[in-house]
């Protein structure tokens, strides 16, 4: 990994992941494993969290960026992540929009922050 940046990961549904691969983030580390998981309606729930703590864990991904609704289903591994980096942001889905009150980072970003700060 000498000179090279860190990677952007993805978990997310079919048409997610294939967008960001199609856009040239894929790639194997040295132990031959996706920077990417496309979860199937037959994905369990432990692996959807298996994948997401081995991409915490690696030392090369800088962001990983989650489908909202799958970040839902593993929402205690989410909260319980509090580095910087890698981020973790939740994306939209093309059949799940986007709920900000559902958001980790926007609740941790607004308790830090009172309604007289934007006075």
């Amino acid at each position: 990994m000498a000179g090279r940046g860190k990677l952007i990961a993805v978990i997310g549904d079919e048409d997610t992941v294939t967008g960001f691969l199609l856009g040239g983030i894929g790639e194997l580390n040295k132990n031959r494993k996706p920077n990417f998981l496309v979860v199937e309606k037959d994905t369990s729930i432990a692996e959807i969290e298996e994948t997401f703590k081995s991409l915490l864990a690696r030392n090369d991904i800088a962001i990983i960026l989650i489908n909202q609704f799958i970040a839902e289903m593993i929402r205690h591994a989410i909260d319980a992540h509090m580095q910087s980096i890698p981020a973790v942001l939740e994306i939209p889905s093309k059949e799940h929009p986007y709920d900000a009150s559902k958001d980790s980072i926007l609740r941790r970003a607004k308790g830090m922050f009172s309604a007289e700060d934007f006075r």
